[in-house]
């Protein structure tokens, strides 16, 4: 795990020198990593981390990389940044990128051309941020390196904190191009840009382009699923060191540690979450997995934690609010990883978007076969999907089918998916329009394909669900010491997945279909064959309930609370108390923990921001 940062600039070497220093600084305060930097004409690159540095210069290229290549045995060999620094100066810089298989942000400048190229990998999951002002651009791989750059700012990007605040997480990413800072720019995945005499252009180096569903037989489609997710792990695994697994009691994680297990010829580590709250502990379902895939398995317990001070850590890494209590488990689970002397963590993240796993995607497939004028097929799944998801809370019936397609989807216009209103303005009415006025809010809505299930998990990998994630997931493995591994985002699969007909994702109410036959013979049939999905969350419920309501008071009660003026105090008070009588009555409703998972965040933020 590292960190790059650097600037090309019209400043004397001297005071380049020294602001490259104080932005490399900031990058990590740990004790144990080391930096690294060069210097090519203007420009000045600084790698810091633990390992070798991932900074070179090589035929008038000056590279730095953070993150993993994984096709390097192919491409001549080499370190991340020399073969990267080998394939530009052969192929030239797009053709170079679209070589890679990995998970990348790399910065590289031409001293001849005296040109700087930024480029993260295919789906974000390593971030890179960037500032510019007249003759000077500086990027790093997290944004309190660029508060030191020239043109960088604490000031904060009023649209992000109003969305963060009263919003759906899902929307925090609608621009790709944006962060939480005002000053910042963040580069969007499979995106490179260009800096040349004072000029910025970006564009895509990669996209997934509409292509016919592949019509061979699911049997062959199940091998070559395997084959290649077998390939995604093993090319990742033998870059692992001392590696680790997440394990939920879902088909991601699972079907990752064993593939793992059936390409190493050797169980692995486990590492879970568990909680007293039974809501979504998924103990019982991980049983299953631990004869078959796990050497050792280390449940790691999250009670009642101390919620401030977790939090504040966990801004300290992140540098901006958190999008949702699932990554302070995620963040407790780090760091008994790391704790354990494991330096690699593999997970599943990406797995539900490619085969369809959410249970709003039910939605999509409905409508595609709605479109399709397969309505024998579509009674017959609607009938499975009430029979094996019907919810206390989150009822099924054909009526709900008919409003989610009303609501979801314009079946007018073949593929269009629509923006959920009910989702995205629930809680609209706690922000103070004084402060940014939401009302005439409308996130983008990708559509580039024929096929409502596949436009929404594109949006989701694009601008939703993932984004938030990957950023979550990289600053806390990273912070910690560990490299992280997510085959289901190998480049290969995903475009293998998006050729695949919905009904090969979805089958008889059950989701996940090729997966589940793909990995015939290799995950326990217990595990295999489940249908039930509790989903990696945590029981943010009970933690801001009870004692957890004198919490929250605390902070809406407190004079900075109400100086910022972001809140429509009132509201967020009926809030917290509706929240307490759903929870402390059991009442068959959906509570409100997200949206106070998110004040708290926030608030958080700010008290660290001035701090700085």
């Amino acid at each position: 795990m590292a960190r790059i940062a650097g600037l090309v600039s019209d400043h004397d070497d001297r005071e380049r020198d020294l602001l490259l220093g104080k932005m490399v600084a900031a990058l990590s305060p740990d004790a144990n990593w080391h930096a690294h930097d060069e210097s090519s004409g203007k420009a000045a690159f600084g790698w810091r981390g633990c390992e070798k540095p991932q900074i070179a210069a090589v035929n008038g290229i000056l590279a730095a990389m953070d993150g993993s290549i994984y096709n390097w045995d192919e491409l001549g060999g080499g370190s991340g940044a020399e073969l990267l620094a080998r394939l530009i100066a052969r192929y030239g810089i797009e053709k170079a990128l679209g070589m890679l298989n990995g998970d990348f942000a790399v910065a590289a400048y031409d001293a001849a051309r005296e040109t700087l190229w930024l480029a993260r990998d295919r789906f974000g999951v390593k971030p890179l941020y960037y500032v510019s002002q007249p003759g000077c651009i500086a990027f790093a791989s997290r944004p309190r390196a660029l508060l030191m750059a020239p043109g960088g700012s604490r000031e904060v990007n009023r649209k992000f904190v109003s969305l963060f605040a009263a919003s759906h997480y899902r929307t925090f990413d609608h621009d790709p191009t944006a962060s939480p800072y005002a000053s910042l720019a963040q580069l969007p995945a499979a995106h490179l840009l260009c800096w040349k005499n004072g000029r910025i252009t970006k564009s895509p180096y990669w996209s997934l382009a509409q292509g016919e569903d592949l019509t061979m037989g699911e049997g062959e489609l199940a091998a070559r699923y395997r084959e290649l997710l077998l390939d995604a792990v093993a090319r990742r695994y033998k870059s692992a060191r001392r590696p680790a697994f997440t394990l939920s009691g879902g088909m991601d994680s699972s079907s990752v540690l064993a593939s793992a297990v059936h390409t190493a010829k050797a169980k692995q580590h486990a590492f879970s979450t568990v909680y007293e709250d039974a809501t979504y502990d998924e103990t019982p379902e991980i049983q299953s997995m631990l004869d078959a895939a796990v050497e050792e398995w280390h449940p790691v317990p999250v009670g009642s934690p101390d919620l401030l001070d977790l939090i504040s850590r966990m801004i300290d890494l992140h540098d901006e609010p958190v999008a949702t209590a699932t990554w302070l488990s995620h963040y407790l689970l780090c760091r008994e990883v790391s704790n354990q002397g494991f330096g690699s963590l593999f997970g599943g993240l990406g797995g539900d978007e490619l085969n369809a796993g959410e249970y709003e995607y039910f939605f999509f497939f409905f409508a595609d076969l709605q479109a399709a004028g397969c309505h024998e097929v579509l009674n017959r799944e609607v009938e499975q999907w009430i029979a094996h998801h019907d919810h206390p809370i989150f009822r099924k019936s054909f009526d709900l089918m008919r409003d989610g397609l009303g609501r979801l989807v314009d079946l007018s216009q073949g593929g269009k998916c629509l923006v959920d209103r009910q989702r995205l303005g629930r809680y609209f009415s706690a922000l103070n329009p004084d402060y940014f006025d939401l009302s005439g809010f409308e996130p983008p809505m990708e559509g580039p394909f024929k096929s409502y299930l596949k436009n929404r998990t594109y949006q989701d990998i694009t601008r939703e669900t993932l984004p938030c994630c990957l950023r979550a997931e990289d600053r806390q493995t990273v912070a910690l010491g560990l490299d992280h591994f997510l085959p289901f985002l190998d480049h290969r699969l995903v475009e293998l997945m998006f050729r695949v007909p919905g009904e090969l994702k979805i089958r008889d109410g059950v989701t996940k279909h090729l997966l589940r036959q793909a990995m015939r013979g290799i995950l326990p049939e217990a595990t295999r064959t489940r249908i039930k999905k509790t989903g990696w969350n945590a029981p943010a419920h009970v933690w801001f309930a009870g004692p957890g309501r004198a919490l929250l008071l605390d902070l809406v009660d407190s004079r900075a609370f109400r100086e910022r003026g972001i809140y429509n105090v009132r509201q967020v008070r009926y809030l917290i108390d509706e929240h307490e009588r759903i929870v402390s009555e059991a009442r068959a409703e959906d509570n409100h923990m997200m949206f106070l998972w998110q004040l708290v965040n926030l608030e958080l933020w700010f008290r660290w921001i001035e701090n700085q």
